[in-house]
């Protein structure tokens, strides 16, 4: 007769998958895949669930699903989903590791080797969990490629019916900041939304000493460049943490003569999505109006990226049991708000769910930040999200 697996079950099974799931991490993260090209990554994570007696489904270009347990109209239980992403990032890594990114301008700045894995280890304890009766839910595991781009492979995957059939949905993200071990949660929302602005100025160009005779391009984008921003604290509420960001600025090419065309590309981020919203007319309307003193004419092209991830509470609950459960009583922690996008968030639109920050910092270890090249993480991280991912599996809520 089918029971539910006991919490010490699964710390067991997750423990005893751990040096191989350190090697299949090691083995990703040497040879890193930027978005919509992980082709190497869903072969090997494919392979290996298949060698576990798993059927995973191949997806349009690359990622996978993977069904375990038994189905939802037999049990009248609800399907649990787990997501991964498995893209790299364009980034040069500096580590050092023997394991070091293999490919050169890429690498797993972000941690997603690391969810690859655990997802991938949540996929062996279950099946190990079903082959013994121990797994009465039944369970997709996700492995979304493109993350880490706008529009993200989020948005792909839903239109191919990977939640079909799903009542609930959970996933972790590496976060350095917290000790291996622990995780931090948040009911409500966890991430901010992230949008991608680019203003391109134009103007009939001059030479430097006759700015009167012609729109001054570089000093109109320096205005916009200043003002914009405040603008937007000015015009939209402050408790929603707008935040516009500058990241890359080009005009002209000669000291003294005024160029004909220029752009300035940034982040958009919001943490309130009735305020990101309204950002778009704002941004606008500010752009055109900080602009049209100078003579210059002015593009504004806004591309909306994703909604702030907002946690279900009974999810959100359901996390912090498990974690209580398999990690310990004092393993969860209240964390922030980032202004960081996820786009684990449009499946939250879809059905509710939650996302927890797993700590991958060695206890009194150096606390390193993602999207850097020299991020490292404490692989006991791997054990933890295993055990949290498939308790919180088990269990539902």
């Amino acid at each position: 007769m089918s029971h539910f697996a006991t919490a010490d079950r699964v710390v067991e099974l997750a423990e005893q998958f751990q040096e191989e799931l350190v090697a299949i991490r090691r083995d990703i993260h040497a040879h890193p895949e930027i978005a919509r090209t992980e082709v190497r990554t869903t072969a090997l994570v494919a392979e290996r669930l298949t060698r576990a007696g798993l059927e995973p489904r191949l997806l349009t270009g690359t990622g996978l699903t993977c069904d375990i347990g038994p189905s939802p109209a037999l049990t009248g239980l609800r399907r649990v989903a787990l997501r991964a992403d498995i893209d790299a990032l364009p980034l040069v890594e500096t580590t050092g590791l023997p394991f070091a990114s293999t490919v050169h301008g890429m690498a797993h700045a972000c941690g997603h080797d690391v969810h690859t894995t655990i997802v991938l280890g949540v996929g062996l304890v279950l099946a190990e969990l079903h082959r013994a009766g121990e797994l009465t839910r039944p369970v997709r595991l996700i492995f979304q490629p493109a993350e880490e781009v706008q529009p993200g492979g989020a948005l792909d995957l839903l239109d191919q019916g990977v939640l079909d059939g799903v009542n609930e949905i959970y996933a972790v993200h590496c976060d350095p900041k917290v000790d291996a071990g622990s995780v931090g949660t948040r009911i409500g929302p966890i991430t901010s939304a992230s949008d991608e602005v680019t203003v391109t100025v134009t103007s009939a160009g001059g030479h430097t000493s006759r700015p009167h005779l012609t729109g001054d391009l570089v000093y109109a984008l320096g205005q916009i460049i200043t003002q914009v921003p405040g603008v937007l604290g000015r015009r939209l509420d402050p408790r929603s943490g707008v935040n516009l960001t500058w990241g890359a600025v080009s005009a002209g090419q000669a000291h003294n003569a005024i160029p004909t065309i220029g752009t300035v590309r940034g982040t958009l981020r919001c943490l309130d999505v009735r305020a990101w919203e309204q950002a778009a007319q704002v941004l606008h309307d500010a752009v055109e109006q900080v602009a049209e003193p100078y003579g210059v004419g002015v593009e504004v092209t806004h591309h909306r990226g994703v909604p702030p991830v907002e946690n279900d509470e009974l999810c959100t609950t359901a996390l912090e049991t498990a974690a209580r459960e398999v990690l310990g009583p004092h393993s969860v922690q209240l964390t922030e708000q980032s202004l960081g996008g996820e786009d684990f968030a449009w499946y939250l639109t879809k059905v509710p769910g939650a996302m927890a920050r797993l700590g991958t910092r060695t206890p009194g270890g150096r606390t390193f930040d993602i999207h850097q090249g020299d991020l490292r993480v404490d692989e006991r991280a791997i054990r933890a999200g295993v055990a949290l991912l498939a308790r919180v599996a088990v269990m539902g809520r």
